[in-house]
């Protein structure tokens, strides 16, 4: 019986560190808003936020992000 929970335990905690590296859950506040930037956006997230408050403001603009294969700047109110 031990062996079990400790398995459990191990397999549960190997999958919460797969989701937090892979930030597939995302806070449900902050939801896109605008796209930003040339295609493709060839600096960081940290320009992308930039970029984003500069354009619409700080709020609505809470974070940017460069996603997607040809590279978007994303901004998330």
């Amino acid at each position: 019986m031990a062996k079990n929970i400790n398995s459990v335990s191990i397999t549960v905690l190997l999958f919460v560190l797969l989701v937090a590296s892979t930030e597939i859950l995302k806070s449900e506040a902050q939801t896109f808003c605008f796209e930003c930037g040339p295609v493709p956006f060839l600096g960081t997230n940290a320009d992308c936020f930039n970029r984003c408050k500069t354009k619409y403001g700080s709020p609505p603009v809470v974070s940017g992000f460069v996603e997607g294969s040809e590279k978007h700047c994303h901004c998330y109110c």
